[in-house]
C-alpha cells in the first residue's frame, strides 16, 4: 500500500505542479509584495493623492549625467544611498530621465515608497527615442516597443506618479517643431497602451524646453484635438527665476497665459544658477498667486555635474558617500518654510481642450491629424510588449516598421480587453489556467491509472 500510496502521491504532485508552472518565459512574472503608496491621480488642472491636493515638490535624478546613461533605480546601492539623503531634503518625487527597461527596480521602487516619494518616468532613453530633425523614421514599431516595455516595468508600483513621453524633442531649432506630431502622437500610444493591457492610468505627458517662442503654441497643441490625443499633464523647464521675485522673473505672465489651461501643469525642470541661488521659486509655487494654475515643480538638479547645477557632490556614480553643498542645506530649509497648501489650492475641478496653434514663424506644424500607430505595432496593444532592450540593445531610430499615413481623430480609443490575465499588482502575465484542458485530462489518466494498480 504504501508503494501505491507514494506513487499517488507522486503523481498527484507532478501534475499539481504543472498547474501551478511558473509562466512561459515571454510573459512577466507576478511581482513580489510591494511598498504602497496612496496612488496619485490626474483630474482637472490638478493632481490629487485621494481626496487631497497633491503638489510635486522635488528633483530631478540622474546621477552621472546623460553620458554615462545608466539607471539609478537598477543600482540598489546607488539608490539607497541617494534615498537617505532625499529623505534630508524632504522632497515627496524624482524624476529618472533614463530607465533599463530590462532590469528589476523592485528593491529601489519599494525603498522610495517607504520614503514616501514618489516617481515620475522618462519613457525613452538615448538609444530610443524621437529623432528631432527626422522623427518619421525615428517613430517606429521597435521604438515603441521599449516605450511600451518600459510601461510594464514601473505600472505596477504605486509610486510611479507619471511618465513622460519625451523631453526637449522640441528646441529652438524652428525645424524641430515639426517633430510634435511624432511625440503627441507617442504620447496618445502611450496612453492608449495603458488603457487596452488594463493598467490603472498613470498620467501621460511632455516635458518641454525652455523657449519661449514655441512654448505656448506647443502647450496647446498637446491639449487640443480629441480626448484619445490630448496629454494628460503639461510640463516645462523655466530658468528664467535668479534670485529675482514673482514679476521680475515674469512668472507673473507664465501663470496669466495658462490660466484656464484646463489641464495639471508643473515645472519639470527650474533652478537658475547665473545668479546665485534662493529657491525662492518654491515659495511662489506654494502660494496662492500660482496654485490655482501650477502643481509644484522639481528642482534641476541633484547631483553635481559639469553643468554646476547640482546640490550633492558624488565623487563617482557607486561612490559610497555624498557630500551635501551648501544648496543642499539651503533647499531643504526653502522647502521645509513652505509646505504644500492646505484645501485645493484654488485647483479647477474639470479639464478641457484648447484650440490647437495655427502654423506661423515659430511652428511649422500645419495638420491636426496625428501620424497613425506602425502597423507592427498595433499587436503589442493586445499581446504586450514583452521583454524591454534595456540599455544595450540595438537602438530605434532607423529600424523600420515606421507610421504609413495619418490617423483618423479617435484611433488611440480604448478598446478590447487585454488577452492575458491581470494579477492584484498590475501586471499582466498568462497564468497557468490555460493548460487547464492538458491538466484535466492528465488527472483523469492518472486517476484511472491509479485507480487500476491499487486493485
Amino acid at each position: 500500500m504504501r508503494s501505491r500510496s507514494f506513487f499517488l502521491a507522486s503523481a498527484l504532485a507532478a501534475f499539481t505542479g504543472l498547474a501551478a508552472a511558473t509562466p512561459t518565459p515571454t510573459d512577466p512574472e507576478p511581482p513580489s509584495k510591494r511598498a504602497s503608496l496612496p496612488i496619485v491621480t490626474a483630474s482637472g488642472n490638478a493632481f490629487w493623492q485621494g481626496n487631497t491636493r497633491f503638489y510635486v515638490r522635488g528633483v530631478d535624478y540622474q546621477p552621472g549625467g546623460s553620458s554615462l546613461a545608466a539607471d539609478p533605480l537598477a543600482d540598489t546601492t546607488v539608490c539607497q544611498r541617494d534615498i537617505a539623503e532625499f529623505k534630508k531634503l524632504g522632497i515627496n518625487t524624482i524624476r529618472v530621465y533614463i530607465i533599463d527597461n530590462s532590469a528589476n527596480h523592485d528593491t529601489c521602487m519599494n525603498a522610495l515608497a517607504d520614503a514616501g516619494i514618489y516617481v515620475i518616468i522618462d519613457a525613452n532613453n538615448p538609444l530610443y527615442s524621437i529623432n528631432r530633425l527626422d522623427p518619421g523614421p525615428s517613430y517606429n514599431a521597435v521604438y515603441l516597443q521599449s516605450v511600451f516595455a518600459t510601461i510594464d516595468e514601473f505600472i505596477k508600483y504605486d509610486n510611479t506618479l507619471a511618465f513622460f513621453s519625451g523631453n526637449e524633442v522640441i528646441n529652438d531649432n524652428v525645424n524641430s517643431t515639426l517633430s510634435a506630431r511624432y511625440v503627441k502622437a507617442t504620447t496618445r500610444d502611450m496612453r492608449q497602451y495603458i488603457g487596452n493591457r488594463g493598467y490603472r492610468k498613470v498620467p501621460v505627458g511632455y516635458s518641454a524646453a525652455d523657449v519661449s517662442q514655441n512654448r505656448m503654441q506647443l502647450a496647446q497643441y498637446m491639449n487640443c484635438g480629441t480626448d484619445d490625443e490630448r496629454s494628460d499633464f503639461f510640463a516645462f523647464n523655466d530658468y528664467s527665476w535668479c534670485n529675482t521675485d514673482f514679476v521680475t522673473s515674469g512668472w507673473d505672465q507664465k501663470v496669466k497665459n495658462f490660466t484656464d489651461y484646463g489641464l495639471p501643469i508643473f515645472l519639470s525642470e527650474y533652478g537658475c544658477i547665473s545668479n546665485g541661488r534662493d529657491f525662492g521659486e518654491i515659495a511662489a509655487l506654494m502660494s496662492k498667486q500660482m496654485t490655482g494654475v501650477y502643481s509644484g515643480g522639481l528642482m534641476y538638479e541633484y547631483a553635481l555635474e559639469e553643468n554646476k547645477f547640482g546640490i550633492a557632490e558624488i565623487a563617482s556614480v557607486d561612490s559610497p558617500t555624498v557630500k551635501e553643498l551648501p544648496e543642499f542645506s539651503k533647499f531643504a530649509k526653502v522647502l521645509s518654510a513652505n509646505p504644500a497648501p492646505t484645501g485645493d489650492g484654488g485647483a479647477a475641478s474639470t479639464t478641457h481642450s484648447v484650440a490647437c496653434p495655427t502654423k506661423d514663424a515659430s511652428w511649422l506644424v500645419d495638420s491636426t491629424l496625428l501620424p497613425a500607430i506602425p502597423e507592427s505595432a498595433k499587436n503589442y496593444m493586445k499581446e504586450g510588449a514583452g521583454s524591454g532592450p534595456g540599455l544595450k540593445g540595438d537602438g530605434s531610430q532607423n529600424a523600420g516598421g515606421t507610421s504609413t499615413g495619418d490617423a483618423a481623430p479617435g484611433s488611440g480609443t480604448v478598446t478590447g480587453t487585454p488577452s492575458s490575465s491581470k494579477n492584484a499588482g498590475g501586471a499582466t502575465f498568462t497564468g497557468p489556467a490555460d493548460k487547464a484542458p492538458l491538466i484535466v485530462a492528465g488527472l483523469v489518466f492518472v486517476l484511472t491509472l491509479t485507480g487500476s494498480l491499487l486493485l
